[in-house]
């Protein structure tokens, strides 16, 4: 009988996050010793971000190979889209039918962490890990976290985001600034807070466009809803605006100036709006190939961040667990880094394409574009 591949090696996974703990699930539901390190406290700590749309066409397959298809539709919700003009005016509505419902349905973030959690082996999840520094010392890493312990792995799968530390082994390479900032706020009660948004635009995904400039809502499922919006800003705007986060006042000012030339209607959304955030969206780009490495890979953001304009950011992540860990599982390879090199080939053929696109969409959606011109770009696509 053929020895598996990884029989006997202990798997470390870095990052507890969709792509990691999706991962963690379909290998060790094929016999393998794996932990996975996570920086969060606890699995109730609160992920931030709007709701994911799973694609059926990559993101499922690695839910599906995790046997977890049934729990997925459990929370998984068939989801609408309105397009608006900055006049907020409603441009096109796009609304699954029974044909494609769950073509890409959305799920809150924490509501898959549960379902993945829920189903791993009590202790497979280390809580309140951050590495702080991963060394390899013979065939083995050694891993160092902030609250002082050290584990050893004899493989390595970094799932822990486009801010990863443990990437040095596999490439030199910096984020890049895409060009683009983002400012991120929800409302935790827009029934009571402002009950006229819900009327006019719905309990679906919201997105609207004008002058070079994006807004966008997500529904969760406890009804809140979370929002960013968009606009093309140089590395001088990102390290000169200092804006403080923590006054809502401020933000509020700063997007009701904004977005000056808008409708009321954003303009109320604003300011019944908390939570804020701001970010430069970063991007590891495909088109430099790594370095040589061994029994060490990367996966999800780790692998190829990519800003979310075109969705694809956690649906090829977890199209790197399906394809990763069918090569580590099905027995047609002689060692794990020959499994990781194939896994890693394909991986740069379907990620670098979706990197690709996704330019293609930031570009079009922060330009002088409509709905329509969105709509046929998707058509094309």
């Amino acid at each position: 009988m053929k020895t598996s591949i990884i029989e006997n090696k202990k798997i470390a996974i870095i990052g507890g996050g969709p792509v990691g703990l999706t991962t963690a699930r379909i290998l060790q539901i094929n016999g393998a010793d794996v932990k996975v390190y996570e920086r969060d406290i606890n699995s109730k700590a609160r992920t931030s971000g709007g709701t994911l749309d799973i694609h059926s066409d990559s993101g499922q397959f690695a839910i599906q190979k995790a046997g977890l298809m049934e729990e997925f539709y459990k929370y998984a919700r068939p989801t609408g889209e309105k397009m608006a003009d900055m006049n907020g005016s409603i441009t096109a509505d796009e609304m699954p039918d029974e044909t494609n419902a769950f073509s890409r349905p959305e799920i809150d973030r924490n509501d898959l962490r549960k379902i993945m959690v829920e189903n791993l082996h009590e202790n497979t999840v280390v809580w309140d890990s951050q590495l702080t520094n991963i060394e390899k010392s013979g065939d083995e890493y050694i891993l160092d976290f902030k609250n002082g312990k050290t584990a050893t792995a004899d493989f390595v799968i970094v799932a822990n985001g486009g801010r990863s530390n443990a990437r040095k082994f596999v490439s030199d390479q910096e984020p890049q600034l895409s060009g683009t900032y983002i400012i991120q706020g929800e409302i935790a009660n827009p029934d009571q807070d402002y009950p006229e948004f819900k009327p006019k635009y719905g309990n679906g995904n919201v997105m609207a466009m004008g002058e070079q400039k994006m807004f966008y809502t997500h529904t969760m499922g406890d009804g809140s809803i979370h929002f960013g919006v968009s606009f093309k800003a140089d590395e001088n705007w990102i390290l000169n605006n200092g804006i403080n986060f923590e006054d809502d006042k401020a933000v509020i000012s700063f997007l009701s100036d904004k977005f000056k030339n808008w409708d009321n209607d954003f303009k109320n959304f604003f300011k019944a709006s908390t939570e804020f955030s701001g970010l430069p969206l970063r991007l590891f780009s495909l088109e430099e190939p790594w370095k040589e490495h061994s029994n060490i890979t990367l996966v999800g953001d780790a692998a190829h961040l990519m800003p979310p304009f075109a969705g694809e950011g956690v649906n090829m992540g977890l199209f790197d667990a399906f394809h990763l860990t069918e090569n580590l599982t099905n027995g047609k390879f002689q060692t794990i880094d020959d499994a990781v090199a194939d896994y890693e080939k394909k991986m740069f053929g379907y990620a670098l394409e979706a990197q690709r696109m996704t330019k293609k969409m930031e570009d079009l959606l922060h330009s002088d574009i409509t709905a329509d011109d969105i709509l046929n770009s998707r058509v094309e696509d």
